[in-house]
């Protein structure tokens, strides 16, 4: 098959097995996968020719230390070329464990250290909003074990407490957190004056809904459960 036709989800799969060699965090990878693809395939306002528009939607990884599916969604969608992805984490290669915002194009932030994804779309929301920004939207995607960090705890408080509807957190809910949240990962969002659902991580309709209802005057948290593996 032509690298050129690999432009659907079920072609996800062949992309990642593109990348070869060094260990690539293949469980991480796959709990990402299906948000990712809903959110590229069906949400997000952006494509490659609005990749640096101003009023583009901005998407965050914040779980970045397998981003083998991410760069897998990238390359259906026409981000980065599918060829790159057989030099994965090659020397030379855009395409390292961490994302790098400056080699791989649509990627907004170099991640893979955790915990910071979640203040960093805050932070965005809030500089978006600053401008008079009203139409973007940030969408940050975090795993349930970086939430455990200090700094994600008072970007939760201060998202609610600001009404920041125009963000919107993913946790990748794979019971891998060390500490656990008293009520589970929903209810401590919702504590904090966030609108939170929890659904499957692998039903795309759910996932879709859950993204795209409305939510008026809070931040969204949709908490996506898959099997405790990645």
């Amino acid at each position: 098959m032509s690298t050129t036709t690999l432009t659907r989800y079920a072609d996800l799969p062949a992309l990642i097995g593109l990348m070869t060699g060094d260990e690539k965090h293949q469980a991480a990878a796959e709990s990402t996968l299906d948000a990712l693809w809903v959110l590229y395939d069906r949400v997000l306002d952006i494509t490659p020719e609005t990749a640096d528009h101003p009023d583009r939607d901005r998407f965050l990884l914040s779980k970045g230390h397998g981003p083998a599916a991410y760069y897998a969604v990238l390359a259906a969608k026409g981000f980065i070329d599918v060829r790159t992805l057989r030099r994965w984490a090659e020397f030379d290669s855009p395409l390292g464990h961490h994302p790098d915002r400056v080699l791989v194009p649509g990627a907004e932030i170099g991640s893979g250290s955790l915990g910071h994804g979640l203040g960093l779309a805050v932070g965005t929301h809030l500089g978006l909003r600053a401008q008079g920004r009203t139409t973007p939207r940030v969408f940050v995607l975090v795993g349930d074990a970086e939430l455990d960090e200090g700094s994600n705890h008072e970007a939760i408080a201060v998202a609610g407490r600001l009404g920041l509807d125009g963000l919107t957190t993913i946790v990748i809910d794979n019971r891998s957190a060390t500490h656990g949240w008293p009520g589970g990962i929903t209810e401590r969002f919702a504590r904090e004056g966030w609108a939170a659902r929890s659904v499957s991580g692998r039903d795309h309709t759910a996932l879709y809904e859950a993204l795209t209802l409305p939510h008026h005057g809070r931040p969204l948290a949709v908490v996506a459960r898959v099997n405790p593996k990645g």
